[in-house]
């Protein structure tokens, strides 16, 4: 380290050699406090620095939370893969007490009090697939009843399903022409009125669509006659114009021979 070893633990030492050969004259203020109480290994804080695994161990996965997964998972993203629209009706999710699931009876798919959607689709098919269905009479309780795969639990709660909704849209229409026909009056739909709107921003852009073609034809033409590109010029930019020709007009030249001569002799040709 040098001429002098100033370790922690050879500070005192050093010094007192410094003394007795006379190199230092006094003791320095700390002689007899390093005496009484000398000095740690490090003077410094050491940086403590992460360990390094040798070998790549994985994290312990024990206190990472596990997924939770329940049986109806599956059957929904199949049946909302294949009716994507079902998730755009809209639902009523406000219950009573909390218990409306236990006292529904997915033996058969239209349960009172809620809502046909589908949600009832993936019970009815749950059900199915758990208590399966009699291969005799259906509500004979003496037959064994056969369990189904989920492919033919699926497509019979589809299928009931499709017939539910099928009624209801007949029974909609009915009512909605019996209505008619006792005078009742039904302003336009949601979808007619979109397409209104739409029908109205297209004729606003077609006619501008218009404007715009006749401008770009109109300078295209321009372009090879120089008065009519001159004037097009002139008509765009109206006020600009007027003001330069105003500021530069008492320099302009009052006939096609120039401005008088104003000193000299008139040179003629």
């Amino acid at each position: 380290m040098g001429r002098y070893d100033f370790r922690p633990l050879r500070v005192h030492q050093a010094a007192t050699q410094l003394l007795e050969t006379q190199k230092i004259r006094s003791r320095p203020p700390w002689y007899d406090t390093i005496a009484n109480v000398p000095p740690s290994q490090q003077l410094v804080r050491p940086i403590l620095r992460r360990p390094v695994p040798k070998h790549g161990r994985k994290a312990s996965r024990m206190f990472v939370p596990e997924e939770i997964r329940y049986d109806e998972d599956k059957l929904r993203r199949e049946f909302f893969g294949d009716h994507p629209w079902e998730l755009a009706r809209p639902r009523v999710v406000l219950e009573e007490d909390g218990k409306d699931r236990q006292r529904y009876d997915w033996s058969k798919i239209r349960q009172p009090g809620k809502q046909l959607d589908g949600e009832s689709v993936i019970q009815r098919q749950l059900w199915l697939m758990e208590h399966g269905h009699h291969a005799g009479t259906p509500n004979d309780p003496s037959d064994p009843p056969i369990r189904m795969t989920r492919a033919r639990a699926y497509d019979i709660a589809r299928k009931e399903f499709y017939a539910i909704r099928h009624e209801d849209e007949i029974a909609r229409r009915v009512a909605h022409e019996e209505a008619l026909s006792t005078g009742a009056y039904f302003g336009k739909s949601a979808v007619e009125v979109g397409m209104q709107l739409e029908d109205q921003q297209y004729e606003a852009w077609k006619e501008w669509a218009i404007k715009e073609i006749a401008t770009l034809r109109q300078i295209a033409g321009a372009v090879y006659t120089g008065t009519d590109n001159e004037e097009a010029l002139l008509k765009e930019d109206d006020a600009e114009t007027d003001a330069a020709v105003e500021e530069v007009e008492g320099a302009m030249p009052g006939s096609e021979k120039g401005l008088d001569a104003l000193g000299g002799a008139a040179v003629h040709p």
